[in-house]
C-alpha cells in the first residue's frame, strides 16, 4: 500500500506543479498582452502628436518638408484610389456625411442631402466633345434615368 500512496502523492505534486505552471504561463501571456496594448497606445499617441504637428506646420518651411511632401503625395494617392473604388462600384460619396450612394441617386440615403450632379455634368461635357468625321459619337458612360429624359 505504501507504493500506491507514493504514486498518489507524486501525481498530486505533479498536478499542483502543472497547475502552477499553467497559471504562470497564463499570467505571462496576460502581461504580454497588457504590454502590447500599452505599446499600441503609445504608438497612437505618437501618431496623434505627429499628425497635430503636421497639421500645424504644413505649408511652412520646416526641416521635415521632404516628409511632408511624401505624406501629401500618399494622401493624394489614397484619395485617387478611393475614387477608383467608387467608380468600380458605381457609387459616389455624399458631400455632407461621406456615405456611399449609388451613382444615379439624387439624394443621400443616410442624411437626405441633395447629391451634386457634377459627375453627370462631366460625363455630359465629355459626350459633347467633337469626334473625328468618320467616327461615331459614342459615349461609354452609363445612361442614368435623368439622362434618358434629356
Amino acid at each position: 500500500m505504501d507504493l500506491f500512496e507514493k504514486i498518489g502523492d507524486t501525481i498530486l505534486t505533479v498536478g499542483k506543479d502543472v497547475t502552477q505552471k499553467a497559471k504562470d504561463v497564463s499570467g505571462i501571456a496576460k502581461l504580454r498582452l497588457d504590454i502590447r496594448a500599452k505599446e499600441d497606445f503609445i504608438k497612437e499617441q505618437y501618431l496623434s502628436l505627429g499628425k497635430a504637428y503636421y497639421e500645424q506646420r504644413k505649408g511652412e518651411n520646416v526641416k521635415e518638408e521632404a516628409q511632408f511632401s511624401l505624406i501629401e503625395e500618399a494622401l493624394e494617392d489614397i484619395a485617387r484610389m478611393q475614387r477608383q473604388i467608387l467608380e468600380l462600384k458605381g457609387a459616389r460619396k455624399c458631400p455632407e456625411c461621406g456615405a456611399e450612394s449609388a451613382e444615379t441617386a439624387e439624394y443621400c440615403s443616410v442624411c437626405g442631402a441633395k447629391l451634386s450632379i457634377i459627375v453627370e455634368d462631366a460625363a455630359f461635357e465629355e459626350s459633347e466633345q467633337p469626334t473625328a468625321p468618320n467616327e461615331p459619337n459614342v459615349s461609354l458612360e452609363k445612361e442614368t434615368p435623368s439622362d434618358s429624359k434629356l
